[in-house]
């Protein structure tokens, strides 16, 4: 309740500070970039610390480890810190760890940075949201949040194809230094336009437990781990997925398709969170529910693909602004703990997604993959149907009682 008087103080109530959420966006952008770059490199990797490049690839599990292991002790830890201080060591850490990246000549020691731009990562990610929402008033934090957050899409769609051109241009050592001019670069803008806040009081802290078990809590996280196995199913393996339809060497345009989409579901996602939060998410998950069984009748047909990869792309474009909202406004005082929580479920249900992913397509090939994925949307959707009493509540997005603690 403390922080609600000094949110709106900060707050201008007509205008969003579109200059500092984008800051956040940035960070955001990094995360992800930071993460997926290896993946583009493979090759250059493999070659210059001569190693394989399944071990290679181990430099994208490292970095997801970090980030499952690190996300809830590390938030909790600094709760009571000044807000802009916590956001400003992620970045920090990234400048370290990917400067370290650039400079090792050994596997081991190139992992290990790995694992602690992932820890970085880890309390970006808890960070971001709950940031977003305190800058602005109660009214204007589904599309604060929305803003915030396009930075995530941006860099799933741009990560890998601008790792591989890096890579095969200026090489992968200066990739990562890239990464690191950037976030000097980031450090200046955060200090210039993103407001500083005081951290929570103990008398504010929430602990661990009582947070989960606030009403509501539970059954966002429940749908977060259901779609995002649903969707990463899917993205992880979306090259052997359209083959079928004659797409094996357009998988550039079929991501391309997704990415452009995604971006008008954040624009889309903007206009309705405040007022229709709820009707979103059960649309969203409609609709992806709707596509993967057009899928799993016709993926043999690259029209088909293209449209589908259209749907799909727009409901999910506006995934992590309503489930974060949806997150925050259940746990109120809590929500900077709930939101590590949901950095736990976003990440481990990536990787669970690819051990899934790879059994069902060893077992029973990529025909399979539709019908998975249905099923897990429309459990995603009993569940967010059901929760419409503290999750994902009818009706306009109430401007009292959502914002204290944030």
């Amino acid at each position: 309740m403390t922080h609600t008087a000094t949110q709106i103080r900060h707050a201008q109530p007509d205008r969003l500070p579109i200059s500092g959420l984008l800051a956040l966006a940035m960070t955001g952008f990094i995360c992800i970039v930071t993460e997926t770059l290896p993946a583009g490199l493979l090759p250059q990797i493999s070659e210059g610390l001569s190693i394989s490049p399944t071990l290679a690839g181990q430099m994208v599990t490292a970095y997801a480890l970090g980030s499952l292991l690190a996300a809830i002790p590390l938030t909790i830890a600094t709760r009571g810190w000044r807000r802009r201080n916590v956001l400003l060591l992620t970045i920090a850490g990234f400048f370290i760890f990917n400067s370290a990246t650039a400079l090792s000549s050994h596997y081991v020691l190139t992992l290990i940075a790995r694992f602690f731009a992932g820890v970085a990562a880890g309390l970006a990610w808890s960070l971001l949201a709950g940031y977003a929402r305190r800058m602005v008033a109660p009214e204007q934090q589904g599309r604060a949040l929305a803003l915030a957050m396009v930075g995530a899409p941006l860099a799933l769609s741009l990560g890998v194809p601008l790792g591989t051109l890096l890579g095969a241009t200026v090489g992968w050592r200066t990739a990562f230094w890239i990464m690191s001019a950037m976030t000097l670069l980031l450090i200046l803008w955060v200090l210039a336009k993103v407001p500083d806040y005081p951290g929570q009081s103990s008398r504010e802290r929430m602990p661990l437990r009582k947070v989960l078990h606030t009403p509501g809590v539970r059954a966002v996280l429940a749908v977060v781990i259901a779609w995002m196995l649903a969707h990463n199913i899917l993205y992880t393996y979306i090259a052997p997925f359209v083959a079928p339809a004659g797409l094996g060497g357009r998988v550039d345009l079929v991501l391309l398709i997704f990415g452009v989409a995604a971006m008008l579901g954040i624009w889309l996602t903007a206009r309705l969170v405040e007022r229709h939060l709820r009707s979103t998410v059960l649309a969203s998950l409609a609709a992806f529910a709707a596509t993967a069984l057009v899928f799993g009748l016709a993926a043999n047909s690259a029209p088909v693909v293209y449209i589908g990869m259209a749907i799909w792309g727009i409901s999910f474009g506006g995934a992590a602004t309503l489930l974060q909202t949806a997150l925050a406004d259940a746990a109120g005082d809590g929500a900077d703990v709930a939101l590590s929580m949901n950095v736990v479920a976003w990440n481990g249900a990536i990787a669970a997604a690819g051990l899934l992913g790879g059994a069902l397509l060893d077992t029973w090939g990529v025909a399979s993959f539709p019908w998975a994925v249905a099923a897990l949307l429309l459990l995603a959707l009993v569940i967010a149907w059901s929760a419409r009493s503290h999750a994902f509540k009818p009706g306009r997005r109430s401007s009292t009682g959502q914002v204290a603690g944030h």
